[in-house]
C-alpha cells in the first residue's frame, strides 16, 4: 500500500505541474481559436491551420537557410555584447572617478533607441552579418553594462577588508571577491540582454537582410501569406522559450552557491 500511495501521490504531483505549466496556454489558444473562428477575418488564423503551415514552412530548408543563421546572428551579437558589458562595467563599478567621467557619454549613447543606428551602421559597416551583429550588441550591451556597474559597487566591504587583510589583490581579489559577487547582478542584466537580443535580431533583418526570420515574417506579410506569417511569429516565441529555458538552466548551475547562501541565511 505504501508504494501503491507513493506512485498515487507522484501521479498527482505530476499532473499538477503539467496543469500549472500547460493549463494557461491551453487556455489562450483556446480562446484564440474561438476568435479566429467568431470574427471571419482573413487576417485571423486559428492555431490549427498555423499549426499546420508550421510543420510545412519552417521543417523543411528554411531551418537551414533562414532559422539557423537567425540564431546564429543572436548569439554572436549577445555573446559580444556581454563580453563588453562586463568588460567596460566591472573597471567602471570599481572606479568612482572612472565612473563620473563616462557617465555623460554612456548616459547618451543609452538613450539612442538601437533600430535609429541601423541606417547609420548600414553606411558604416555595410549591408552584411556584421551589421545585424552591430545592432544587437548595440541594445544589448546596455543591461549587461548597467547590471555589472551597481553589481561591482554593492560588493560587501567586509568582504573587501577580508581580502584586504589576507593580501587578495589583483587578478585573484578580481575573481574571487568582484565577479563573484557581483555575478548574481550580471546574470539578471544578462537575462534582460537575452530578450532584446530576440527583438533587435528580427529588427535587424527586417532592415536589412535577403534571408532570416526577420526578413522571411516581412516577405510573408508583404505577400498576404497570413498563416505563414504567424507562423513565423510564433517560431520566434518558440525560440524566446527556449532560449530562456537554456539559460534558466545555466543561471541555476553557475549561481547554485548564491541560493544556497540565500537558504542558510534565511535558515532554511
Amino acid at each position: 500500500m505504501s508504494a501503491e500511495a507513493d506512485a498515487t501521490a507522484t501521479a498527482r504531483k505530476g499532473a499538477a505541474s503539467a496543469l500549472r505549466v500547460l493549463g494557461l496556454p491551453a487556455v489562450l489558444i483556446a480562446l484564440w481559436w474561438w476568435a479566429a473562428a467568431s470574427s471571419g477575418s482573413f487576417f485571423l488564423t486559428d492555431p490549427g491551420t498555423i499549426a499546420a503551415t508550421f510543420a510545412e514552412v519552417w521543417i523543411s530548408e528554411r531551418f537551414l537557410t533562414d532559422v539557423l543563421p537567425s540564431v546564429g546572428l543572436l548569439l554572436t551579437g549577445y555573446a559580444l555584447a556581454a563580453v563588453l558589458g562586463i568588460g567596460v562595467g566591472v573597471p567602471l563599478g570599481m572606479s568612482t572617478r572612472l565612473r563620473a567621467a563616462a557617465e555623460p557619454v554612456l548616459e547618451f549613447l543609452r538613450a539612442v533607441p538601437p533600430p535609429v543606428l541601423v541606417p547609420l551602421l548600414m553606411l558604416l559597416v555595410g549591408l552584411d552579418t556584421s551589421m545585424r551583429a552591430a545592432v544587437v550588441v548595440s541594445g544589448c550591451v546596455w543591461p549587461v553594462l548597467l547590471n555589472t556597474v551597481e553589481g561591482v559597487r554593492a560588493v560587501d566591504p567586509v568582504l573587501a577588508d577580508t581580502c584586504r587583510v589576507y593580501g587578495i589583490r589583483g587578478r585573484r581579489r578580481l575573481g574571487v571577491l568582484v565577479l563573484r559577487s557581483a555575478s548574481p547582478q550580471i546574470a539578471a542584466g544578462l537575462r534582460q540582454a537575452l530578450s532584446i537580443a530576440i527583438i533587435l535580431m528580427v529588427i535587424s533583418e527586417m532592415f536589412a537582410s535577403s534571408s532570416g526570420l526577420g526578413y522571411a515574417v516581412v516577405q510573408f506579410q508583404r505577400s498576404f501569406a497570413i498563416p505563414e506569417m504567424w507562423s513565423g511569429i510564433v517560431l520566434l516565441g518558440l525560440l524566446g522559450v527556449a532560449l530562456s529555458a537554456v539559460f534558466a538552466r545555466a543561471e541555476r548551475h553557475a549561481l547554485a552557491w548564491h541560493r544556497g547562501l540565500r537558504a542558510a541565511s534565511r535558515g532554511e
